[in-house]
Protein backbone atom coordinates (compact mmCIF):
# COMPACT_ATOMS: atom_id res chain seq x y z
CA UNK A 1 0.00 0.00 0.00
CA UNK A 2 1.29 3.42 -0.89
CA UNK A 3 1.75 5.88 2.23
CA UNK A 4 1.13 9.37 -0.37
CA UNK A 5 2.85 11.45 2.07
CA UNK A 6 3.65 14.96 0.62
CA UNK A 7 6.33 15.88 3.00
CA UNK A 8 8.75 13.10 5.37
CA UNK A 9 11.52 14.60 7.97
CA UNK A 10 14.56 12.02 8.67
CA UNK A 11 17.04 12.59 11.66
CA UNK A 12 16.96 13.20 15.58
CA UNK A 13 14.45 14.42 17.75
CA UNK A 14 15.40 15.36 21.39
CA UNK A 15 13.42 16.99 24.74
CA UNK A 16 14.50 20.70 24.99
CA UNK A 17 14.72 21.58 28.42
CA UNK A 18 14.97 25.06 28.56
CA UNK A 19 16.85 26.85 31.97
CA UNK A 20 16.51 30.29 32.12
CA UNK A 21 19.26 32.08 33.82
CA UNK A 22 20.02 35.92 34.51
CA UNK A 23 22.79 35.71 36.64
CA UNK A 24 25.62 35.21 33.75
CA UNK A 25 27.24 37.50 31.13
CA UNK A 26 28.43 37.05 27.50
CA UNK A 27 32.12 37.82 26.60
CA UNK A 28 32.63 38.41 22.94
CA UNK A 29 35.78 39.27 20.54
CA UNK A 30 35.86 42.73 19.14
CA UNK A 31 33.83 41.78 15.81
CA UNK A 32 31.04 39.79 18.62
CA UNK A 33 31.69 36.57 16.04
CA UNK A 34 33.46 34.53 18.65
CA UNK A 35 31.26 35.07 22.51
CA UNK A 36 31.05 32.97 25.90
CA UNK A 37 28.47 32.71 27.97
CA UNK A 38 30.02 32.71 31.54
CA UNK A 39 29.00 31.94 34.76
CA UNK A 40 30.43 31.83 38.45
CA UNK A 41 32.64 28.29 38.35
CA UNK A 42 31.66 26.50 41.37
CA UNK A 43 29.12 28.25 42.65
CA UNK A 44 25.44 27.86 43.02
CA UNK A 45 23.45 29.73 39.99
CA UNK A 46 20.00 30.82 40.58
CA UNK A 47 17.30 30.24 37.74
CA UNK A 48 14.35 31.63 37.10
CA UNK A 49 12.30 28.90 35.67
CA UNK A 50 12.72 25.32 33.25
CA UNK A 51 10.46 24.58 30.36
CA UNK A 52 10.29 21.14 28.96
CA UNK A 53 9.11 20.84 25.41
CA UNK A 54 8.99 17.23 23.77
CA UNK A 55 9.93 16.33 20.16
CA UNK A 56 11.96 18.87 18.62
CA UNK A 57 15.24 19.10 17.24
CA UNK A 58 15.59 20.33 13.08
CA UNK A 59 13.67 17.00 11.52
CA UNK A 60 11.15 16.99 13.57
CA UNK A 61 10.19 21.09 13.94
CA UNK A 62 10.00 20.43 10.02
CA UNK A 63 7.59 17.13 10.31
CA UNK A 64 5.34 19.85 12.52
CA UNK A 65 5.63 23.19 10.50
CA UNK A 66 4.66 21.32 7.23
CA UNK A 67 1.89 19.77 9.41
CA UNK A 68 0.61 22.85 10.21
CA UNK A 69 0.88 24.46 6.58
CA UNK A 70 -1.33 21.42 4.97
CA UNK A 71 0.79 18.90 4.05
CA UNK A 72 0.28 15.06 4.72
CA UNK A 73 3.70 14.71 6.69
CA UNK A 74 5.67 11.89 8.30
CA UNK A 75 8.84 11.92 10.69
CA UNK A 76 11.43 9.09 10.72
CA UNK A 77 13.37 9.01 13.68
CA UNK A 78 14.86 7.05 16.60
CA UNK A 79 13.02 7.04 20.97
CA UNK A 80 13.38 5.52 23.90
CA UNK A 81 11.37 3.29 25.16
CA UNK A 82 10.25 5.91 28.22
CA UNK A 83 8.46 8.47 29.86
CA UNK A 84 10.44 10.80 27.40
CA UNK A 85 10.11 9.16 24.26
CA UNK A 86 6.27 8.19 24.92
CA UNK A 87 5.86 12.49 25.76
CA UNK A 88 7.23 12.61 21.91
CA UNK A 89 4.95 9.84 20.10
CA UNK A 90 1.99 11.78 22.08
CA UNK A 91 3.18 15.30 20.92
CA UNK A 92 3.60 14.47 17.01
CA UNK A 93 0.73 12.95 16.96
CA UNK A 94 -1.68 15.73 18.76
CA UNK A 95 0.36 17.67 15.80
CA UNK A 96 -1.06 15.33 13.04
CA UNK A 97 2.28 13.90 11.89
CA UNK A 98 2.67 10.55 11.15
CA UNK A 99 4.32 8.30 13.57
CA UNK A 100 4.59 4.97 11.24
CA UNK A 101 8.11 5.28 10.95
CA UNK A 102 9.09 6.27 14.75
CA UNK A 103 11.51 3.55 15.99
CA UNK A 104 11.23 2.88 19.60
CA UNK A 105 14.45 1.86 20.99
CA UNK A 106 13.72 -0.50 24.37
CA UNK A 107 16.88 -0.30 26.01
CA UNK A 108 18.18 3.31 25.19
CA UNK A 109 17.10 6.93 25.92
CA UNK A 110 15.39 9.37 24.09
CA UNK A 111 17.82 12.61 23.18
CA UNK A 112 17.49 14.88 25.70
CA UNK A 113 19.28 18.58 26.00
CA UNK A 114 19.78 21.27 27.88
CA UNK A 115 19.14 24.82 26.94
CA UNK A 116 20.75 27.51 28.76
CA UNK A 117 18.14 30.92 27.71
CA UNK A 118 20.16 34.10 28.85
CA UNK A 119 18.19 37.15 27.18
CA UNK A 120 17.09 36.13 24.01
CA UNK A 121 19.76 33.53 23.19
CA UNK A 122 20.20 30.03 24.08
CA UNK A 123 23.47 27.82 24.59
CA UNK A 124 22.50 24.52 24.00
CA UNK A 125 24.20 20.88 25.91
CA UNK A 126 23.40 17.79 23.32
CA UNK A 127 24.47 14.24 23.74
CA UNK A 128 23.00 11.96 20.97
CA UNK A 129 22.15 8.03 21.71
CA UNK A 130 23.37 5.62 19.43
CA UNK A 131 20.60 4.57 17.69
CA UNK A 132 21.11 1.79 15.21
CA UNK A 133 19.54 3.72 11.93
CA UNK A 134 17.91 1.80 9.46
CA UNK A 135 16.10 3.04 6.65
CA UNK A 136 12.51 2.37 6.05
CA UNK A 137 10.43 1.65 2.99
CA UNK A 138 8.79 5.12 2.75
CA UNK A 139 7.56 4.50 -1.15
CA UNK A 140 8.00 7.68 -2.71
CA UNK A 141 6.96 10.87 -1.12
CA UNK A 142 7.41 14.52 -3.05
CA UNK A 143 9.76 15.44 -0.33
CA UNK A 144 12.55 14.13 2.08
CA UNK A 145 13.30 16.87 4.53
CA UNK A 146 16.77 16.05 6.20
CA UNK A 147 18.41 16.64 8.72
CA UNK A 148 20.70 16.38 11.69
CA UNK A 149 21.87 11.92 13.15
CA UNK A 150 24.07 10.96 15.10
CA UNK A 151 27.77 10.33 15.14
CA UNK A 152 26.80 6.69 13.99
CA UNK A 153 24.77 7.38 10.92
CA UNK A 154 27.03 7.39 8.40
CA UNK A 155 25.94 3.97 6.68
CA UNK A 156 22.36 5.31 7.04
CA UNK A 157 23.56 8.42 4.46
CA UNK A 158 24.82 5.66 2.29
CA UNK A 159 21.32 4.05 2.05
CA UNK A 160 19.26 7.12 1.82
CA UNK A 161 22.10 8.12 -1.30
CA UNK A 162 20.82 4.89 -2.83
CA UNK A 163 17.31 5.57 -2.13
CA UNK A 164 17.42 8.65 -3.68
CA UNK A 165 19.67 7.56 -6.68
CA UNK A 166 16.58 4.71 -7.27
CA UNK A 167 13.71 7.65 -6.72
CA UNK A 168 14.77 11.16 -9.10
CA UNK A 169 11.94 12.12 -8.56
CA UNK A 170 11.52 12.39 -5.07
CA UNK A 171 13.04 16.00 -3.66
CA UNK A 172 15.55 16.55 -1.18
CA UNK A 173 16.25 19.33 1.33
CA UNK A 174 19.02 19.18 3.13
CA UNK A 175 19.75 21.15 6.25
CA UNK A 176 22.80 19.44 7.55
CA UNK A 177 23.47 19.03 11.55
CA UNK A 178 26.41 19.01 13.27
CA UNK A 179 28.14 15.73 12.49
CA UNK A 180 26.93 15.65 9.00
CA UNK A 181 29.14 18.97 8.23
CA UNK A 182 31.62 16.84 10.36
CA UNK A 183 31.53 13.70 8.02
CA UNK A 184 32.96 16.31 5.18
CA UNK A 185 31.58 16.91 1.90
CA UNK A 186 33.47 14.64 0.02
CA UNK A 187 32.07 11.56 2.27
CA UNK A 188 28.21 12.92 1.48
CA UNK A 189 28.85 13.64 -2.28
CA UNK A 190 26.21 11.96 -3.43
CA UNK A 191 23.73 13.18 -0.91
CA UNK A 192 24.54 16.75 -2.30
CA UNK A 193 24.34 15.66 -5.83
CA UNK A 194 20.77 14.57 -4.85
CA UNK A 195 19.86 17.98 -2.87
CA UNK A 196 16.73 20.06 -4.61
CA UNK A 197 17.72 23.03 -1.93
CA UNK A 198 20.17 23.19 0.87
CA UNK A 199 19.83 25.23 3.89
CA UNK A 200 22.94 26.52 6.41
CA UNK A 201 24.07 30.14 8.13
CA UNK A 202 26.94 31.97 6.99
CA UNK A 203 29.08 30.50 9.08
CA UNK A 204 28.12 26.50 8.18
CA UNK A 205 28.92 27.33 4.45
CA UNK A 206 31.84 28.38 5.85
CA UNK A 207 32.13 25.06 7.61
CA UNK A 208 30.68 22.51 4.98
CA UNK A 209 33.25 24.33 2.26
CA UNK A 210 36.37 24.86 4.63
CA UNK A 211 36.83 28.05 3.16
CA UNK A 212 37.24 31.46 5.19
CA UNK A 213 34.95 33.17 2.33
CA UNK A 214 32.71 36.17 3.52
CA UNK A 215 31.21 36.50 -0.03
CA UNK A 216 28.18 35.94 -0.06
CA UNK A 217 27.94 35.15 -4.04
CA UNK A 218 30.51 33.16 -3.72
CA UNK A 219 29.50 31.15 -0.57
CA UNK A 220 26.61 30.31 -2.45
CA UNK A 221 27.90 29.63 -5.96
CA UNK A 222 30.38 27.19 -4.29
CA UNK A 223 27.41 25.37 -2.67
CA UNK A 224 25.55 25.25 -5.67
CA UNK A 225 28.97 23.26 -7.21
CA UNK A 226 28.50 20.97 -4.97
CA UNK A 227 25.32 19.49 -6.42
CA UNK A 228 22.46 21.51 -4.82
CA UNK A 229 19.72 23.09 -7.26
CA UNK A 230 18.73 25.54 -4.97
CA UNK A 231 21.12 27.26 -2.55
CA UNK A 232 19.73 29.15 0.64
CA UNK A 233 22.07 31.21 3.05
CA UNK A 234 20.94 32.49 6.33
CA UNK A 235 22.82 35.37 8.09
CA UNK A 236 20.74 35.50 11.24
CA UNK A 237 19.02 39.14 11.89
CA UNK A 238 20.49 40.56 8.70
CA UNK A 239 18.48 38.47 6.40
CA UNK A 240 18.46 35.22 3.81
CA UNK A 241 19.95 34.60 0.40
CA UNK A 242 19.26 32.23 -2.18
CA UNK A 243 21.32 31.11 -5.93
CA UNK A 244 19.28 28.86 -8.31
CA UNK A 245 21.73 29.61 -10.73
CA UNK A 246 19.75 32.34 -12.57
CA UNK A 247 20.19 34.80 -9.92
CA UNK A 248 20.82 36.12 -6.38
CA UNK A 249 17.85 37.12 -4.64
CA UNK A 250 18.49 38.48 -0.82
CA UNK A 251 15.41 39.12 1.49
CA UNK A 252 15.36 41.04 5.03
CA UNK A 253 14.04 39.27 8.42
CA UNK A 254 9.87 40.05 8.83
CA UNK A 255 9.52 42.89 11.33
CA UNK A 256 9.22 41.44 14.76
CA UNK A 257 5.71 42.30 16.36
CA UNK A 258 8.08 43.05 19.93
CA UNK A 259 11.72 41.97 20.58
CA UNK A 260 11.68 38.02 20.88
CA UNK A 261 11.64 36.12 23.69
CA UNK A 262 14.60 33.63 23.10
CA UNK A 263 15.57 32.23 19.17
CA UNK A 264 15.57 28.23 19.35
CA UNK A 265 14.00 27.02 15.94
CA UNK A 266 14.17 30.04 14.13
CA UNK A 267 16.58 28.62 11.30
CA UNK A 268 14.41 25.18 11.21
CA UNK A 269 11.36 27.37 10.86
CA UNK A 270 12.62 29.55 8.27
CA UNK A 271 14.39 26.28 6.42
CA UNK A 272 10.81 24.14 6.44
CA UNK A 273 9.04 26.54 5.47
CA UNK A 274 10.59 27.53 2.76
CA UNK A 275 10.68 24.03 1.51
CA UNK A 276 7.01 23.51 1.95
CA UNK A 277 6.42 26.62 -0.04
CA UNK A 278 8.18 24.88 -2.90
CA UNK A 279 6.21 21.14 -2.19
CA UNK A 280 3.32 23.65 -2.33
CA UNK A 281 4.49 24.49 -5.98
CA UNK A 282 5.13 28.05 -5.06
CA UNK A 283 7.90 29.79 -7.00
CA UNK A 284 11.60 30.82 -5.01
CA UNK A 285 10.46 34.01 -4.70
CA UNK A 286 7.74 33.06 -2.98
CA UNK A 287 9.19 30.72 -1.15
CA UNK A 288 12.07 33.05 0.25
CA UNK A 289 8.87 35.54 1.47
CA UNK A 290 7.18 32.51 3.62
CA UNK A 291 10.42 31.14 5.61
CA UNK A 292 11.19 34.90 7.62
CA UNK A 293 7.54 34.98 8.75
CA UNK A 294 7.74 31.82 10.18
CA UNK A 295 10.70 32.55 11.94
CA UNK A 296 9.68 35.67 13.32
CA UNK A 297 6.80 34.11 15.03
CA UNK A 298 8.46 30.89 16.59
CA UNK A 299 11.38 33.50 18.31
CA UNK A 300 7.61 35.10 20.42
CA UNK A 301 7.24 31.35 22.13
CA UNK A 302 9.43 29.39 24.17
CA UNK A 303 10.57 26.55 21.85
CA UNK A 304 10.69 25.56 18.86
CA UNK A 305 7.30 24.35 17.74
CA UNK A 306 4.89 26.58 19.69
CA UNK A 307 5.31 29.72 17.43
CA UNK A 308 4.35 27.41 14.28
CA UNK A 309 2.33 28.73 11.99
CA UNK A 310 -0.80 27.78 10.05
CA UNK A 311 -1.34 28.15 6.13
CA UNK A 312 -4.10 31.05 7.10
CA UNK A 313 -1.79 32.84 9.26
CA UNK A 314 1.12 33.05 7.31
CA UNK A 315 -1.30 34.33 4.20
CA UNK A 316 -2.65 37.25 6.97
CA UNK A 317 1.04 37.82 7.67
CA UNK A 318 1.90 38.24 4.21
CA UNK A 319 -0.91 40.67 3.17
CA UNK A 320 -0.38 43.01 6.05
CA UNK A 321 3.37 43.04 5.16
CA UNK A 322 5.82 46.10 4.63
CA UNK A 323 5.76 47.28 1.17
CA UNK A 324 9.48 46.74 0.74
CA UNK A 325 9.14 43.11 2.62
CA UNK A 326 9.89 41.88 -1.16
CA UNK A 327 13.11 39.80 -2.05
CA UNK A 328 15.57 42.00 -4.47
CA UNK A 329 18.16 40.81 -6.70
CA UNK A 330 21.87 41.53 -5.80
Amino acid sequence: MKHNYDFIAIGDTATDAFIRIADASVNCDINRENCMLCMRFGDKIPYEAVYVVPAVGNAANASVSAARLGLKSAFVTNIGAGHNGSQCLETLKAEKVSTEFVVVNKNKHTNYHYVLWFEDERTILIKHESYDYEFPEIDDPRWIYFSSMGENSLPFHDKLAEYLESHPDVKLAFQPGTYQMKFGRERLTKIYKHTEVFFCNKEEYQQVLGIDEHDIKKLLSMMRDLGPKIAVLTDGVKGAYTYDGNEYLFLKEYPDPKPPLERTGAGDAFSSTFTVALALGHDIRTALMWGPINSMSVVQRVGARAGLLSRPEIDELLENAPADYMPRAI
